[in-house]
């Protein structure tokens, strides 16, 4: 049925409950004449007269009486469902469908998750963490994180914090092996690398020299597809790696890793948050992107300043600062 056929029917019903075509239009927020034009429209789609009409009152005609008689409980149905979407939009409740990259973001996301199921508890979060690429429109995504932004037509990204990747080493294999004192010194040393889950590529280092981001190969000793693996290896005293700031920056406060080379650290991807425009959004989706963008935008948990790492670089024992 079209979409003109419906909004006919629509009025003739309202006519008939209000007595008056000018009260239908009013109700539906159309003028007068719309409204005397879908219903001469609709009779003669039918071919049937469906009212008797004067200046004053209204009058079913047989065919009329029945068309009402059949259409009237799936426009009170219509008319519900319609009532209910409207609603369900102002409320904080119901499926949140979120998105985002498995390697180091769960416990970003989770405290983030918890606050806000805390203060809406009828709203019932579907998450799924996969490094790969979310489709939108497929999954069905109410709210994305990604690190990078996201290419996907008719999505906004949101840049929350930067992707810090530093070398790192634990005192542990300081102790052992030494400090390398230059970036060409690290051949000489047991590295780990991070293979792409998808490609199965081994990802060289990133480096920020003069500005530029260069990479850097290394030949791993230890190679992985799981972050949290190498993070662990590294902490161990089993590697030096290159690790992010979503998993590292509490172990280089607490001191159970020294970064290396501070001076060299890309930041040149970041995590960003991603969703389609605010204007159709159910409330508790904005109510979500607005407490990520609260609790995560350019966070202090997470980023460490440059102070940091040179207070960091210096202190740990066993270590001498590359010059």
């Amino acid at each position: 049925m079209a979409i003109n056929e419906l909004r006919a029917i629509a009025t003739f019903g309202k006519a008939v409950e209000l007595g008056s075509i000018r009260r239908a239009a009013v109700a539906q927020g159309v003028t007068p004449q719309a409204a005397s034009q879908a219903l001469a429209q609709l009779e003669a789609h039918l071919g049937v007269r469906l009212l008797h009409r004067s200046t004053r009152s209204l009058a079913l005609t047989e065919e009329g009486q029945r068309l009402l008689e059949t259409t009237r409980p799936a426009l009170a149905a219509l008319e519900r469902a319609l009532s209910q979407a409207r609603e369900s939009k102002d409320e904080i409740a119901g499926p949140l469908r979120i998105v985002g990259p498995r390697s180091s973001f769960s416990s970003i996301l989770m405290p983030v998750v918890d606050e806000f199921c805390s203060r809406h508890p009828d709203v019932h979060p579907d998450i799924q963490l996969d490094d790969g690429k979310s489709n939108w429109v497929l999954d069905r995504v109410d709210v994305g994180f990604r690190i990078g932004s996201s290419a996907d037509e008719g999505v906004i990204a949101r840049r929350l914090f930067p992707v810090q990747l530093m070398i790192c080493a634990a005192p542990s294999y300081l102790q052992r092996h030494g400090a390398p004192k230059s970036l060409d010194e690290l051949a000489a040393h047991r590295c780990s690398a991070f293979r792409h889950p998808a490609t199965g590529q081994v990802l060289p280092w990133y480096l920020n020299i003069d500005g530029e981001v260069v990479h850097r190969h290394v030949v791993p000793t230890l190679s992985t597809n799981d972050t949290e693996l190498e993070l662990r290896a590294v902490l161990a005293g089993q590697v030096i790696g290159e690790v992010a700031n979503l998993a590292a920056a509490a172990h280089i406060r607490s001191g159970a890793l020294v970064p290396l080379f501070p001076q060299y650290m890309s930041s040149h991807i970041g995590v960003h948050l991603y969703y389609g425009s605010r204007a159709a959004q159910p409330r508790r989706v904005r109510a979500f992107i607005d407490l990520a963008i609260e609790r995560l935008l350019d966070t202090p948990t997470y980023v460490l300043s440059a102070k940091e790492l040179k207070a960091a670089a210096s202190a740990a024992p066993g270590t001498r600062r590359a010059r």
